[in-house]
């Protein structure tokens, strides 16, 4: 099976279908009392259980018509989602959806007329029998073998049973959000958590990390981010006396990295100050004494840097502190995710995690953002809530990664890109983050929530340009 078409499969939790041209041939038959009959397939009445049995994923019929046939077909199925006589097929797919609480990408469709190709485009998986019309085949993810009325609703039950039963998640199913000990929640339906990494861009100045500090306040953000490292253990020991010019004068390598490091006094002002303001700040740890020495400061969550993806030593010790854990997947292959992943749900299958997708370049191209991957990281790890850790120039790309379902994101901040330092160039300044913060939760706010109405607002132009109006929306006249 194709990997794009088993990730779609393995998300759905409700299959419907049409019926004429679906489970049956579209042909009509008469019996003594001249009412119209059906010839439905055994073999599709086995999907139907199957579905339900092996999977745990029940069936629901949309159909134009309104035979009782139909209505015995699915009582004898236990088909309690039944709709008959149906001229709004989308429509009738949103009540469903908000019924029974399931995303549109959770929802698989089979038809095979023109009339299903609206219901086809709004799902995660579309599918059609072998002899439907031209234009579906076109639109579907799925073209079945066989012909309606012969089992084509079984072949593409089974498709997604083997879907569900091949795929094989990292760790058990999460519950999608995650609530930090302030109350902040992190996940799906939740506003973006939306991250202001300082890292290394205070340049080892409690002065300019107070003034980040502010502009993110400012530009709305949820947190600020540092990096924690011990020198003497990051710095490859051959790099240690290699010459460089500074802010401070020329200086070795090690020395230069000692001297940006904040320590207790540092960390216990920005703890405070963070408090202050009212933000959440934490920290990249990228060694097992960087944990150590965070754990005298109540910080409200650790990150794993890319670089760290496969240091399970460093995984361990943030393990042991219960505090949630980000994970960053630049420079990773799914492989190594997958195994970071497992390590953790053997510690503890409910231990509270989040997966960032990234890119390691700085600053990276737009052609290597992939953003794409969010979804793939999403269907891969069920309930894990996914979000977005960019390195690029610009802000649409982060934006759109809010678009395409990242529940938190982060971005590299300084007050000039053009400071000096390996980070600044690829991060983004004051105006910028205000921007990128009111962007978000413009998009968040225009998401809205998938079923079509009339707003107020469109009544006007409706009663001046449209040429029939429905009687809901006339004008009543005013009784005198």
């Amino acid at each position: 099976m194709k990997e794009l078409l088993q990730q779609k499969a393995v998300r759905i939790k409700l299959l419907i279908t049409d019926c004429d041209g679906v489970l049956t041939d579209g042909g009509v038959y008469y019996g003594e009392d001249g009412e119209s009959l059906k010839k439905f397939s055994m073999r599709d009445g086995m999907g139907v259980e199957r579905l339900r049995k092996l999977v745990g994923i029940d069936t629901a019929i949309i159909t134009g018509e309104k035979s009782p046939s139909v209505i015995k077909r699915a009582e004898k199925l236990n088909i309690e989602e039944l709709h008959l006589f149906v001229k709004d097929k989308p429509a009738v797919l949103a009540g469903i959806i908000h019924k029974l609480n399931l995303k549109p990408e959770e929802v698989a469709y089979i038809g095979d007329d023109y009339n299903d190709a609206e219901v086809m485009k709004l799902v995660g998986l579309a599918a059609c029998p072998a002899d439907a019309l031209p234009g579906i085949k076109a639109i579907a993810d799925y073209v079945c073998h066989i012909k309606s009325g012969e089992g084509c609703f079984r072949e593409f039950a089974e498709l997604i049973i083997e879907a569900k039963n091949a795929y094989v998640p990292a760790g058990p199913m999460k519950n999608g959000v995650i609530t930090l000990r302030n109350g902040r929640k992190i996940g799906d339906g939740e506003a973006c958590y939306i991250i202001a990494e300082i890292g290394i861009n205070h340049n080892g100045s409690l002065e300019i990390t107070r003034k980040l500090i502010d502009e993110a306040v400012t530009a709305g953000a949820d947190a600020v981010k540092f990096q924690k490292r011990t020198p003497e253990i990051c710095v490859p020991k051959d790099q240690w006396e290699v010459m460089r010019d500074t802010p401070w004068g020329r200086m070795s390598y090690i020395d230069y990295k000692r001297k940006t490091e904040f320590g207790v006094a540092e960390y216990a002002t920005i703890d405070q100050y963070c408090k202050k303001v009212g933000i959440d700040w934490f920290v990249s740890a990228w060694d097992v004494p960087s944990v150590d020495f965070m754990e005298q400061f109540d910080t409200i969550l650790y990150k794993l840097a890319s670089a760290s993806l496969t240091d399970f030593k460093l995984i361990a010790r943030i393990l042991e502190t219960g505090r949630p854990l980000m994970l960053s997947t630049g420079m990773s292959t799914m492989k190594e995710i997958e195994a970071a992943m497992t390590f953790i749900n053997d510690y503890d299958p409910a231990y509270p995690l989040f997966v960032a997708h990234a890119t390691s370049a700085y600053p990276c191209k737009p052609e290597e953002l992939n953003l794409r991957m969010i979804e793939t990281l999403g269907n891969k790890f069920p309930g894990v809530p996914i979000g977005y850790s960019g390195h690029e120039t610009g802000l649409a790309t982060t934006i759109g990664a809010v678009a395409m379902g990242a529940t938190f994101v982060e971005r590299h901040f300084t007050l000039d890109r053009a400071m000096w330092g390996s980070d600044h160039a690829a991060s983004v300044e004051p105006q910028g983050l205000q921007r990128l913060v009111r962007d978000i939760r413009d998009v968040e706010t225009a998401a809205g929530d998938g079923i079509k109405k009339v707003y107020e607002s469109e009544l006007s132009p409706m009663r001046r340009l449209r040429v029939n109006i429905s009687e809901e929306f006339k004008e009543k006249p005013q009784l005198s």
